[in-house]
């Protein structure tokens, strides 16, 4: 597979202003990356006279090519190297047969990926994630300890009840969701699928009904299917390291202020706790969850391109 020959990203790209969409010889290189018994895809704006890279995380409603239009091709345009990595189970990335998905994956994948492009030279590495990729910065930071700053645009600790409670798809879900699923994650079950979008507020991704009902079309996206296993595993991760001992890098936490998925005062349970290094916070005018609305996706590609610089 290939987002070459795959129009659903094309489709969602549409309702982005349109500096945003990605015309026809400005698509990212596609790179496959083995990784255990997967084959991982990465979309790459490659540039050797970068001062540094941003490897960009998606959450459990997006994919790497989503990460692409919105931050990394910009962030490619400010003289950044970027990478977006789709992590197994998401876009189109070739998960192994017989594979046994957990949440704990993709933070290892994560940290992983940095190792691996640290390998091929030294240049700093920032962490980018949407959604639930924002938190999973902070758990691949803490395993890894070797990047120089972490952006999220939300961070979600999902071990909370009112966490679980406002994320979740209803209030239902959110009380007996976690332990119903890490109570079947122990069984038989524990390898079969049910849609992101009865588990949570799939249905808050996108502000727009048209980008949201193309969004939700996506079997790669939003409209993906997960294992008991993994949902199990991503709502009782335990970081390396907690936010009070937190001391690997400063923080940004870029947030939408018309987000109806994970308001503010989600992240500020998890981010109050951080003490050891600097956190700031900028918030996205009139944007949604899944940022498509002006001026806030310009603020934040602007505000994340003066991070990196800050950090590097």
């Amino acid at each position: 597979m290939s987002y070459a020959n795959q129009p659903a990203w094309r489709e969602i790209q549409e309702f982005l202003p349109q500096a945003y969409r990605l015309q026809p010889g400005q698509e990212p290189q596609e790179e496959w990356w083995p990784w255990r018994q997967h084959r991982i895809h990465l979309d790459c704006y490659r540039n050797p006279d970068a001062p540094l890279k941003v490897i960009l995380f998606h959450g459990v409603g997006t994919n790497g090519r989503q990460m692409s239009t919105i931050l990394g091709a910009p962030l490619a345009r400010q003289g950044f190297e970027t990478i977006a990595i789709d992590m197994p189970g998401y876009g189109v990335t070739e998960v192994g047969a017989g594979a046994r998905v957990r949440y704990h994956d993709w933070v290892q994948a994560g940290s992983d990926l940095i190792d691996a492009e640290l390998a091929r030279d030294p240049r700093p590495i920032v962490l980018y994630g949407l959604s639930a990729g924002g938190m999973e910065t902070y758990h691949v930071a803490a395993l890894n300890r070797k990047v120089k700053g972490i952006v999220g645009m939300t961070f979600l600790d999902q071990r909370l009840q009112q966490v679980r409670d406002e994320t979740a798809f209803n209030r239902l879900m959110g009380r007996i969701g976690g332990p119903l699923m890490e109570l079947l994650a122990g069984t038989p079950l524990a390898g079969a699928r049910m849609p992101m979008s009865l588990a949570s507020k799939m249905y808050a991704l996108v502000n727009d009904e048209a980008a949201l009902r193309a969004c939700l079309a996506d079997r790669t996206s939003a409209g993906n299917w997960v294992t008991i296993r993994f949902l199990a595993s991503y709502l009782s991760y335990t970081p390396a390291i907690e936010p009070e001992a937190f001391d690997v890098c400063p923080i940004l936490l870029t947030q939408p202020a018309r987000d109806r998925w994970s308001p503010l005062h989600l992240s500020e349970l998890f981010l109050s706790r951080i003490r050891q290094v600097p956190v700031r916070m900028v918030m996205l005018e009139n944007a949604g969850h899944y940022p498509i609305e002006q001026p806030g996706l310009d603020r934040m590609v602007a505000a994340i391109g003066d991070f990196c610089r800050e950090v590097r």
